[in-house]
């Protein structure tokens, strides 16, 4: 199933969610426009806004304030990427140059800033305080995983529960306030909010170990970046985590991280596609998509929670 059929039930609000991040770019400055016309004109999947917008439709769903919250949590998202590029040194992003291999490093960074602070405006219009709490607790816990992630590089000496947890600040935790902002906004009551979190927690995680696959499967032109860019940059992912299982002592990650040698990249890529380590991330993958789909059945039985369903399962098979 495609994500255009999966959306059904929010398409038109969605498209007013990519009309109103297009609008951040009409400002009274001619140089800081056209950046932001850049970089709001590539959108993603829309996954999380559509988070928000499939949460909040499961209750009384009120475009007033889940309007802006969808708003928020992309414009968030998208500044991650920025100052996540800027930090990686990457030079391509969905296909398109980077803002920090365009502009630098420092515009970059002060473009992510200026996103975060268009998100907390955004925020501010759902005049609800937790919501708002929300949005700042996850944008901590997204800082802290980045410094981890920054702090980790090229440290051989990283298990799975280090990885799931640094996962879940990128990731998971971003969808969790998706899912849990549209609940709350449709006045959902608290066990319905904690469904909603458990699923995006869930999801996020699988979401992130597929990502992670495929960036040793895929293709630079798919990607829109080299492939085995994670391992480039140093970045431990479950696929590389699975290799130093295997064979602790002599293996080609461990390699490349004592001699920055890109021949072990290529060894490393083709562990990955000719072992058993896909089908291992892709079951490790399922036991989070089960889990995030495990209560949505306690929910009313809408368009929507079908969407949830059908989202879920569109993660886990993308590459399969």
């Amino acid at each position: 199933m495609e994500l255009k059929q999966i959306y059904a039930p929010i398409q038109e609000d969605l498209e007013k969610v990519k009309n109103t991040l297009k609008s951040i770019s009409r400002i009274d400055y001619e140089w800081l426009s056209e950046q932001l016309d850049y970089i709001v004109s590539e959108t993603g999947k829309g996954m999380r806004p559509a988070l928000t917008l499939l949460a909040g439709k499961l209750y009384k769903y009120d475009l007033k304030y889940l309007l802006p919250m969808a708003v928020s949590v992309e414009l968030m998202h998208t500044a991650t990427l920025v100052h996540d590029d800027a930090i990686d040194k990457a030079l391509t992003r969905r296909g398109q140059a980077t803002i920090n291999s365009k502009w630098g490093d420092e515009i970059a960074i002060l473009m992510g800033d200026f996103l975060f602070a268009k998100a907390g405006e955004f925020v501010s219009d759902t005049q609800t305080p937790r919501v708002i709490k929300l949005f700042s607790q996850t944008l901590g816990i997204i800082s802290s995983g980045e410094i981890g992630q920054f702090r980790g590089a090229y440290n051989i000496h990283q298990d799975r529960k280090s990885y799931f947890q640094r996962i879940y600040r990128k990731t998971g935790s971003l969808f969790s306030l998706a899912t849990q902002s549209g609940a709350i906004l449709a006045k959902a009551p608290e066990d319905a909010v904690g469904i909603m979190k458990e699923y995006a927690d869930n999801l996020g995680i699988a979401f992130q170990i597929v990502d992670d696959v495929l960036d040793f499967t895929s293709t630079a032109e798919a990607l829109g970046k080299p492939v085995g860019s994670d391992l480039i940059q140093g970045t431990l992912t479950l696929p590389a985590i699975l290799i130093i299982e295997r064979n602790p002592e002599n293996n080609p990650v461990k390699r490349f991280f004592e001699t920055r040698d890109k021949k072990n990249v290529a060894e490393a890529i083709d562990i990955v596609r000719n072992t058993e380590i896909i089908k291992d991330c892709y079951k490790i993958a399922g036991e989070y998509y089960d889990n995030a789909c495990r209560n949505l059945k306690s929910l009313k039985k809408t368009a929507s929670r079908q969407a949830l369903y059908d989202l879920a399962e569109f993660v886990i098979k993308q590459g399969t």
